[in-house]
Formats: C-alpha cells, sequence, structure tokens
C-alpha cells in the first residue's frame, strides 16, 4: 500500500500565491532561527554578566571558527534537504526515502570524522587564529564542547531540513521553543550552581540542540508514515549519494569559505585586543538575531525553489524573488531604525561594563552593518533559491567573494583604520557576493529555461 500524508503537515510551494505562500512558510522558520539566536544570546548574556568581559570575548573569539565548522554542518544538511524537496515536488515517496536514508549514513560519517578532527586540532586551530593568551583558555573550553557536539548538530539540522523540504516549517519550531528554555535552565545550572565557566554554556548548548535532534526523530517516526522507509530503502546506493554530496558539500563548503574570511577578520580583531573583541561580539550577537528574517527568507527559497524545480514551473522563481525582496525591504528599513537608535542599548545587554568606547564600538559596528542589510537580503533570496534550483556548486563562488572581501578587510582595512575597518568588513562581502549572485541567477534561469524546452519537445 503506498504510504500518504495528511495535507496538514506539509505545504505545496508549486501553487498558489507566492507572497502568501513564502509569508506562510517562512514566518514559522523565523520563529525557529530566532530561537536559535535564542540560545547563543542567553549564553552570551550569562557569560557577559557572571563570568566577565574576557570570559565573553573568549567565547566571542571563537565566533568564526564556530561558523567556519558549524557552519558547514549546517550547509551539508541544507543541501540534503534539497534532493528531498524535489522529489516531494515531483511526488516520488519512494525516491524521496531512498535519499533521506543515504541522507542519514552521509550524515554518521561526516559527523564522526569532523568531530575527531575538531577535537584533536582544536587548540591548533586557536593559535593560528592569534587567540591573546588572556581569554585562550576560555575560548578553548567553550569551543572543544561546541565540536564534540557536531553530531547533535547533525541530528537537529538533517532532521529539520527533511521536514522542511516537504513544506512543514512549523514543526522544528515547536521543538526549538522546548529546548530553548531548557537551554537558559542548563546555563543558569552548569554556570552558577556547577561553575563550569564557559564550559557550561557551551554544554547547555549542546544539549539544548541534542533535545531538539530527539523531538524531531520522535515526532517523524510516529507522526509522518511517508518517511517510514523499508529495509530494502536503507540501503546504501552511491548514486543517490553522489546526489546528495553534490549538492551538500557544495553548500556547506559556501558556508565554510566564507567562514575563512570571518577567521583572516576575526585573527585581525584580536590584534586590537580583548576589549574590540567584547565590543565584536556584543554587537555581532544582536546583528545575528537580527539577521534572522534573512536566514529565514533563503531557507524558504530553497524549498521554494526545490519544490518548482521538481515540479518544472521555473516560472514561478522570479515571481518568488520579486515578493521576497518586496518583505525583505520593509523588514531592512525598520531594522535600521531600530538598531540607529537602539543599537548601544542592545549591546549593553550583553556586558556588565561602564566602558563607554566598548559601547560606542558597538554601536557602529551595528549601524554600518545595518545600512546594508538591503543587500545582504539579495544574498540569501538569490543563493539559496540557485541552490534550490539545483546548482550548489554555482553558490560556492558567492561564498568566494565573500571570503575576498572579508580577507581584504581583515589584511587591509583592519590594520590601517583599525575598529572602523572591522565595520566595513560584511557589507563589502556583501556587495561582492551581490555582484556575482545577480548576474549568476540571470544566466541559470536561462539554462533551466532551455532545459525544460528540451525536455518538452523530447
Amino acid at each position: 500500500m503506498a504510504k500518504v500524508m495528511t495535507k496538514d503537515t506539509t505545504k505545496d510551494m508549486t501553487q498558489g500565491s507566492p507572497m502568501k505562500l513564502i509569508l506562510g512558510f517562512s514566518v514559522p522558520l523565523l520563529f525557529g532561527f530566532l530561537f536559535q539566536q535564542f540560545y547563543s544570546m542567553v549564553d552570551t548574556v550569562i557569560v557577559g554578566r557572571f563570568l566577565g568581559v574576557n570570559a565573553l570575548a573568549g567565547v566571542g573569539s571563537t565566533g568564526s571558527l564556530n561558523f567556519l565548522i558549524i557552519g558547514f554542518c549546517m550547509g551539508v544538511c541544507n543541501g540534503f534537504a534539497i534532493p528531498l524537496a524535489h522529489m516531494f515536488g515531483a511526488k516520488d515517496y519512494s525516491g524521496l526515502r531512498r535519499f533521506m536514508a543515504n541522507g542519514v549514513w552521509l550524515s554518521v560519517l561526516f559527523s564522526t570524522v569532523m568531530t575527531v578532527f575538531t577535537t584533536v586540532f582544536c587548540r591548533q586551530m586557536l593559535t593560528a587564529m592569534k587567540t591573546p593568551e588572556d581569554i585562550f583558555a576560555h575560548a578553548y573550553s567553550y569551543i572543544f564542547i561546541i565540536f564534540l557536539g557536531i553530531p547533535a548538530t547533525y541530528l537537529y539540522n538533517m532532521l529539520s531540513g527533511i521536514i522542511r523540504a516537504m513544506g512543514d516549517s512549523k514543526t522544528p519550531l515547536v521543538f526549538l521553543t522546548l529546548s530553548s528554555f531548557l537551554n537558559i535552565v542548563l546555563d543558569l545550572v552548569c554556570i552558577l550552581v556547577l561553575h563550569m565557566g564557559v564550559a557550561g554554556a557551551a554544554v547547555a548548548t549542546v544539549a539544548s540542540q541534542a533535545v531538539s535532534g530527539v523531538l524531531c526523530l520522535i515526532y517523524m517516526v510516529y507522526k509522518f508514515p511517508l518517511l517510514r522507509v523499508e529495509k530494502e530503502e536503507w540501503r546504501v546506493n552511491l548514486p543517490y549519494m553522489k546526489t546528495l554530496c553534490g549538492m551538500g558539500v557544495p553548500m556547506g563548503l559556501q558556508y565554510s569559505i566564507t567562514a575563512i574570511g570571518s577567521v583572516i577578520l576575526q585573527s585581525a580583531v584580536n590584534t586590537l585586543g580583548a576589549s574590540a573583541v567584547a565590543s565584536v561580539t556584543a554587537a555581532g550577537r544582536v546583528s545575528m538575531f537580527f539577521c534572522c528574517p534573512y536566514d529565514a527568507m533563503g531557507s524558504t527559497m530553497a524549498t521554494y525553489g526545490g519544490q518548482n524545480v521538481g515540479a518544472k514551473k521555473p516560472e514561478r522563481l522570479g515571481l518568488g524573488i520579486k515578493a521576497c525582496m518586496k518583505i525583505a525591504t520593509v523588514y531592512s528599513v525598520a531594522a535600521f531604525a531600530v538598531l540607529y537608535f537602539f543599537g548601544a542599548q542592545l549591546a549593553s545587554l550583553f556586558v556588565d561594563t561602564a566602558d563607554s568606547q566598548l559601547l560606542a564600538n558597538a554601536r557602529l559596528l551595528l549601524v554600518v552593518n545595518s545600512t546594508f542589510f538591503i543587500p545582504l537580503a539579495v544574498i540569501n533570496i538569490v543563493r539559496f533559491l540557485i541552490q534550490g534550483m539545483g546548482f550548489g556548486k554555482v553558490a560556492i563562488l558567492a561564498g568566494v567573494c565573500e571570503m575576498v572581501a572579508r580577507a581584504i578587510a581583515g589584511l587591509v582595512l583592519v590594520p590601517v583604520y583599525g575598529f572602523v575597518g572591522v565595520c566595513f568588513a560584511s557589507p563589502l562581502a556583501w556587495i561582492f557576493a551581490d555582484a556575482f549572485l545577480i548576474p549568476a541567477y540571470v544566466h541559470l534561469r536561462k539554462k533551466l529555461d532551455k532545459k525544460d524546452a528540451c525536455y518538452a519537445l523530447g
């Protein structure tokens, strides 16, 4: 008997108003990303308030390295979900389950190798980044445990990606909401009761994400008949794995390549001292919170693009971009206004300090970055749509553009202009990436239209 799924558990994005579909899909995703940032925010507030500026700087100094490794994990999982979205759009449910099973095997392999590598070479990576001696111990304690939690990162992101590929963006949000409260409790217990220092913040983050992943797994097993894989569907299939890697690895590398530039920039920031690192850390936490809508839009467009390409409806891609950009523009203006007037106050949530220069630097970074939020929106919307279309390798080049721009900022702007150079690093990266992505999308769309025309004639 064919496996079916009730309509209320999925969302078909191949028909109907793109604006309505994108809003309906992205809002639950937005709350999910907000709760993920809430993890980091709680860690940062508690560390900054109760453990001091050096502890905060130690955690913050690992940000780019964290993004380099964990970003690859997230990118791979998001890429693995794209063939599933194609299969769902094409109504090939057997193929969907086989892709899912092979994605699970690959995730186990990738998470094992990455955990071993990163934990063994953790100290060497921090040393290469010129992490200041007075915050090195804090940085090592935090990031080592985060790396130990890589399997939990794969578990949650792989399972939530599978669920989203079928149009359900609400279920992962529910589990993230529950685990976010767990994260708060664990932070307080580990840091204030058990006195584990910054290691306690890392333990709380990893444990909370693991709980989210387990809840996703339990829900999928009992509530989604479509995803119940038969014994023969669990078999390793090399062509399927090749397709998954062709989508997932480029997407992961895109994050990591981008992060290489961030590592170079972070190394330059580290030379400015603990106060500058703390300013970047506080501003970065606020900025990431305000950038969650762009992450939600990006993930939405990946699913939107995947389903419509699978359903052979490329004409809906451009409509999706226009609808999403309207949403992004309105939000960008509002976000700039909030950060312009309240940037310093928001940054002060993360540090218990009277250092006015620290807060002034944090506000400057927030204002400069928010001025360029629309170019950031273009990156997320267009790049993720390109990935959803099945051109993940092309999207890597956008990451290369960002890497080059941040490397220029770290090697040239920061040594010459100091903290002001740090402020313009991300905007420069966004502009570089957009300069590649916009013409790339136009070219790929023509290529896709030509392919569909040939298919129709054949």
